[in-house]
């Protein structure tokens, strides 16, 4: 594998502050600073913020496909699967307990801001949510299938932001396990309907 790019480090350290300080805020100088170059060696790799922000959008993407083809590689059984999801509550907490969720975070910034590139972060979620309900078509749940994903997603996004405002651990690994039961509960429904 070959050595990161000046850009790629650019693009590392802008997701990463967008993440810990938002969007708005993080200015060309401290994308600079953290990545340890000049103002004007960044203006060569980078012409705008947004061109950053799309960046960043572009780089969540291609980990959040690479996050799911893995899980999907590991040849569990669906709901295996979507535990793999409702677990990274777990595996994230100390940063979703500090910043949020960095998908949830970013697009609420972008809504907020109006900002065009919002449809761009919203694929996100919609990553997720197809995923999702790729995974409980596999379980059975064909007619219910995008109605659970979105319930799972939403009830994921509704416990990091009350872990990001409470910081409670056991809060999170109490609602991880309550996921965990539903998710047995939605399998078991099909198993016997």
């Amino acid at each position: 594998m070959g050595a990161i790019t000046t850009r790629e480090r650019i693009v590392e350290q802008a997701d990463r502050l967008f993440y810990e300080q938002g969007f708005e805020t993080t200015s060309f100088a401290d994308i600079a600073d953290a990545v340890g170059i000049s103002r004007g060696n960044f203006y060569h790799h980078f012409k705008s913020k947004d061109a950053i922000l799309d960046a960043v959008i572009a780089r969540r993407l291609a980990t959040t496909r690479t996050m799911l083809d893995a899980w999907q590689a590991a040849g569990d059984d669906p709901a295996g699967r979507v535990r793999c999801f409702i677990r990274i509550l777990i595996a994230n907490q100390a940063k979703i307990m500090l910043h949020g969720c960095p998908v949830g975070t970013l697009v609420t910034e972008l809504a907020k801001l109006n900002h065009p590139a919002q449809a761009q972060a919203n694929a996100l979620f919609t990553m997720f949510h197809d995923w999702l309900a790729e995974q409980f078509r596999r379980l059975g749940r064909e007619a219910d299938a995008t109605e659970l994903a979105m319930h799972l997603l939403a009830r994921s996004q509704g416990v990091a932001t009350l872990a990001s405002a409470f910081r409670d651990k056991a809060f999170i690994a109490a609602e991880v396990e309550d996921m965990c039961a539903w998710l047995d509960a939605q399998a078991r429904h099909h198993a016997t309907g």
